[in-house]
């Protein structure tokens, strides 16, 4: 069991933003733990209804009388400093804490926490490692940044001393947790709004190696050098992983892919065949994903059978090459994606599937990232048949950038591919019911409402 002691003095928890992935997991953990947790947002969701189904009291606005009577507040970084409940809060001398810095305390609950970042593959790892360890029945209590069927929902709550956990880079929240073993699946260009440039990436991964104990464990992607001088700042157990990488630990040869896109491939461990593993997700991507997976769950004693087991059991989370039906016989996927990487991620993983035509509705998100990146964003693109801009998705910025999607569609058009500007979901949705036809493949992509376009146009 957790040992709770040092958040025990604060009985009752109030969390703004409680409808946010992060924030709704360590709600329900709180409350299975027997604390009594309150909490607001600013909209209703299918999270926030689940919260309330679970006896958590969410109001949709603020709430200044359950913040009245918390002996603590935890806030998302997404709220403004003018929030009216977190300056009431300040007002009657409520402790506030942050997220990721009260995230960074529950780690500390547990013996071992297994923290996996990177910039790209989080969630879709920390769901194999989950679903590997509850396989082996270890019992873990999880927090993962997407819904994930098997668990019906982003956490799960175990009675064990492992906690698995996705540690995401952004302001470098991931240097609050203290974990036992850290996988690092890629480190790439970036969140540049708040880390200007590369160099200040690396070295927020430079620090968050140097958090592990000697005794600890890091799992790194040989395929990618920015991962690889990483084991000269810890004395932590240091284990490699990769396709290409000859001198990795754990290798994939001999790769096939079915008419799905889904790949079988043979695994060598230190040159020794170790097993063969068959995916029920798509891509190359998500090969190296599973080596991760596979490289950590070995360490930790979990026998082959019920590794492999687990990952062909595993078919993605939610938002993750997620299919969502079909439309005049063309198939309909949503993607989080919002990187040129991860864009050409979702590419290769197309290439391996049968189909007529692609489409990509795409939604850029922030106008930072828009403009930083403008030029791979329009590269990733033109690798689609047929290519719809939305409007860019604020999130949390404003836009000082003076960018906008009319620009990367002039990019695309540049390089000789016609794409359209639609920003509107309707005529959107309108034009694709029109033109899309038997066979062809669908894919709205981002990390912002265009997820909305696919049940739009099944309606």
């Amino acid at each position: 069991m957790p040992n709770i002691e040092k958040i025990n003095k604060y009985k009752n928890i109030h969390m703004i933003g409680i409808g946010g992935v992060s924030m709704s997991g360590i709600a329900e953990i709180l409350h299975h733990w027997g604390f009594h947790v309150t909490g607001s947002d600013w909209c209703k969701s299918e999270i926030t209804d689940l919260l309330e189904t679970r006896g958590i009291k969410v109001t949709i606005g603020s709430n200044i009388e359950d913040l009245s009577k918390s002996d603590l507040v935890v806030y998302t970084a997404a709220i403004q400093f003018d929030d009216p409940e977190l300056q009431k809060a300040k007002r009657l001398g409520i402790p506030t804490i942050e997220r990721a810095d009260f995230l960074g305390e529950l780690t500390r609950c547990f013996e071992d926490t297994i923290a996996i970042s990177g910039t790209h593959g989080k969630t879709t790892t920390t769901s194999m490692i989950s679903l590997c360890f509850i396989k082996a029945l270890k019992d873990p209590t999880i927090q993962v940044g997407a819904i994930l069927n098997k668990i019906n929902g982003n956490y799960k709550i175990g009675n064990s001393e492992h906690f698995i956990i996705e540690a995401c880079e952004y302001v470098e929240s991931f240097l609050k947790f203290s974990p036992k073993a850290e996988i690092i699946l890629n480190i790439d260009n970036d969140h540049l709004d708040y880390f200007k440039n590369f160099e200040n990436i690396k070295n927020a991964f430079i620090k968050y190696v140097k958090i592990l104990p000697k005794d600890g464990i890091l799992v790194v992607n040989a395929d990618d050098n920015n991962c690889l001088d990483l084991h000269e700042y810890t004395k932590a157990k240091f284990i490699t992983y990769g396709i290409e990488n000859a001198n990795a630990d754990y290798i994939a040869k001999n790769i096939k892919f079915d008419n799905d896109g889904f790949s079988e491939f043979d695994v060598y461990s230190k040159n020794e065949f170790y097993g063969k593993i068959k995916l029920s997700v798509p891509g190359k991507h998500n090969i190296l994903n599973s080596l991760a997976c596979i490289a950590l769950c070995t360490e930790y004693g979990i026998k082959y059978e019920d590794i492999a087991k687990a990952l062909k059991d595993f078919t993605g989370a939610h938002r993750r090459f997620e299919y969502k039906g079909k439309i005049n016989g063309a198939s309909i996927y949503d993607d989080y994606g919002h990187h040129p990487t991860e864009i050409l991620a979702t590419v290769n993983s197309l290439k391996n599937k049968k189909y007529n035509k692609s489409w990509v509705v795409f939604q850029p998100h922030t106008y930072s990232r828009t403009k930083k990146l403008l030029d791979d964003f329009a590269n990733a693109l033109i690798n689609f048949d047929n290519i719809i801009l939305l409007d860019i998705y604020a999130a949390r910025e404003k836009n000082t950038y003076d960018i906008s999607s009319q620009d990367l569609v002039e990019k695309i058009n540049n390089l000789g591919k016609n794409a359209k500007y639609i920003p509107n979901f309707d005529e959107c949705v309108s034009y694709l019911k029109e033109k899309v036809q038997e066979n062809d493949i669908v894919m709205t992509l981002g990390a912002g409402t265009v997820t909305e376009i696919g049940p739009m146009l099944l309606q």
